[in-house]
């Protein structure tokens, strides 16, 4: 049997097992509501579902709706993707939320072309919001898909491959049922999440595509899909400073590009300073060290690159340039990112005592 023949034929034996046995998530129903299903498919961009559902909620509960979003602050909406990394992506959500209300006049795409137009949607997240929400063939091949039409089609070229994955993209469109396409798709991920994993073993005893899989039949399961190994990330060191006055604490703002752009930083600078080392950047800021309470360490790892961080929680005087002092509830309604989230909790402990003297 081809591979294409091979994948057609998933369908049947795939839909039943998805009527049995799917996942019971907020943003599915009987009637998929566009809106959720987008925002839910960019929440799950590298990120997990258990991981994902209570932002989902909090998100749902303050921005229920397109206009809600387009109109929201961008502190705020930066406050409920605290946590979630990749910041951009809630960012390019309220740029199409604007482009929905001022293109489309409030009515969200539903073609395929149109759902690619938005910022921060691709072909994946297109085609899931058109087949689930609007009922469309078209495909969403995630790595989830990725990995269950690998094996079971035997597929061995690399899927980092633009091309290769193109392939698979059209593989997939020829085997979705004209009837059932949002359906198939969610099947699809939900047979990658729960039985054909990434990691360890398969559970090949309870795929109900077992016996069309190449992969099961031949014992490499584990060898596939093939993916060219990633670069190593570099790693980068910092020294991070935790700088309390008068019961406030030093925050500055990051730059509007690159990495964790525009969010909440607490202040640092480039290498792992020692104690004797560590007072220079506060006599650059213009500050003076009254009380050095705690040298703290962390580590924080990004898609391409690794933070290792080491840490100074001191009392300070003077003002320092740009910053901006805050109070406990000042710290908790900004947008800190999670790689300073260790230093978030000893900031945020600091200034609870400081409260209570």
């Amino acid at each position: 049997m081809k591979r294409e023949e091979r994948l057609r034929a998933i369908a049947a034996p795939l839909l039943a097992w998805y009527d049995e046995n799917k996942r019971d998530l907020p943003w599915r129903g009987d009637r998929p509501d566009p809106y959720r299903v987008w925002v839910s498919e960019i929440m799950l961009q590298q990120t997990r579902v258990a991981a994902v559902m209570p932002y989902y909620r909090a998100w749902m509960e303050e921005l229920p709706t397109v206009e809600a979003l387009a109109a929201a602050d961008e502190e705020r909406l930066m406050k409920l993707w605290q946590g979630l990394g990749y910041y951009s992506r809630a960012r390019n959500l309220q740029r199409a939320a604007r482009m929905i209300m001022e293109k489309f006049g409030g009515r969200f795409p539903e073609t395929y072309r149109d759902l690619l137009s938005l910022p921060g949607v691709g072909d994946y997240t297109a085609g899931a919001v058109a087949s689930i929400a609007f009922g469309q063939a078209v495909p969403a091949v995630d790595g989830n898909v990725l990995r269950v039409a690998a094996r079971v089609a035997d597929i061995r070229e690399d899927i980092m491959d633009p091309r290769v994955r193109a392939s698979f993209r059209a593989m997939m469109e020829a085997a979705m049922p004209a009837d059932r396409p949002g359906t198939f798709n969610q099947a699809l991920m939900d047979l990658g999440a729960m039985v054909c994993l990434p990691n360890g073993a398969p559970e090949c005893g309870r795929c109900p595509l077992a016996e069309l899989c190449e992969a099961n039949r031949l014992g490499i399961q584990s060898q596939l899909p093939v993916r060219r190994k990633k670069a190593a990330r570099r790693v980068e060191e910092l020294t991070v400073y935790l700088l309390v006055r008068r019961g406030r604490i030093a925050l500055r703002r990051r730059e509007d590009a690159g990495l964790l752009a525009g969010l909440w930083e607490f202040p640092h600078v480039s290498g792992i300073l020692e104690d004797e080392e560590a007072g220079q950047p506060m006599a650059d800021w213009g500050l003076t060290a009254r009380t050095w309470r705690k040298r703290l360490a962390a580590k924080h790892i990004f898609t391409h690159v690794e933070w290792h961080m080491a840490g100074y929680l001191l009392e300070a005087e003077g003002e320092g340039p740009d910053f901006t002092w805050v109070d406990r509830a000042g710290l908790e309604a900004l947008a800190v990112p999670s790689a300073f989230g260790k230093f978030l909790e000893e900031a945020l402990r600091a200034l609870g005592e400081e409260g209570g003297r």
